[in-house]
């Protein structure tokens, strides 16, 4: 079976944006450009405003001033959304332990009643084949391991055929074997769908194997952009702090 495929890849281009609650400044003057078809890499730590940029994409917050645009539109408009179709994938999976896996994928489609069972039943076993869950189809989402889990949720996201697909710290929580593997994976349905990749992280293995570009955000202002081979090679104090933290050593403890 083929795998889905989206439509035209959009960009994302994020001007000069600002985002206060109350005193807390917590975006302040984000810019950066992703192109169509890239895998773009934010990192950052936590706190750093990660999230809330993110929340801005999906259209979860509005600008206090500048703009995040979704292609040319805006997306804080709830029209954005519909012509230009997105998916997420969510921290912890957002999946429904109450439902199978396959039940877990055949949701959007029923949901909004696209397509028959039929149709979409050959979605679904187009998305689990691709991802190699087919043997997971009957199962819970609890009954799955921490990177299978991520499968699903990345199956269920590429099932709605996305131009851009946005992942939120997809590493985290796991070991470093399954990041990895969940980073070939980024970059595997990249491949075969053709969407955009916008992904949040702070994990700093992350960016070397898949990403096109990179930014690193730190207390809500892009302290750099560009490839992930000049982003390891910076000398820039912030990033050099965050890609090579140094280890506090403590005397062991005479007993």
């Amino acid at each position: 079976m083929e795998t889905p495929t989206a439509q035209s890849p959009a960009s994302i281009s994020v001007r000069d944006l600002h985002k206060a609650y109350g005193t807390q400044l917590v975006l302040k003057g984000v810019s950066l450009e992703v192109k169509p078809g890239e895998i773009f890499v934010l990192m950052g730590p936590s706190g750093s405003g990660k999230s809330v940029l993110l929340r801005h994409l999906i259209g979860l917050e509005k600008a206090d001033s500048g703009s995040a645009l979704i292609g040319d539109l805006d997306a804080s408009d709830p029209q954005t959304h519909q012509k230009i179709s997105s998916g997420i994938v969510f921290q912890s999976g957002a999946l429904f332990n109450s439902m199978s896996v396959y039940d877990n994928l055949a949701l959007y489609h029923r949901e909004h009643r696209l397509l028959n069972e039929a149709q979409i039943r050959v979605k679904v076993e187009n998305a689990m084949e691709s991802l190699d869950l087919q043997d997971a189809a009957k199962k819970i989402p609890a009954e799955l391991s921490g990177g299978m889990r991520k499968r699903v949720a990345v199956a269920r996201a590429i099932i709605m055929e996305p131009q851009i697909i946005l992942y939120d710290e997809p590493t985290s929580e796991l070991d470093p074997l399954t990041s990895a593997t969940v980073s070939e994976l980024i970059a595997d349905v990249r491949d075969r769908t053709g969407a955009t990749s916008f992904v949040v992280t702070h994990d700093r293995d992350l960016t070397a194997g898949i990403a096109d570009h990179t930014a690193l955000l730190i207390a809500g202002e892009i302290v750099f952009k560009g490839s992930p081979e000049e982003l390891h090679a910076s000398t820039h104090p912030e990033v050099a702090a965050f890609m090579h933290p140094k280890i506090k050593k403590h005397p062991l403890k005479n007993t």
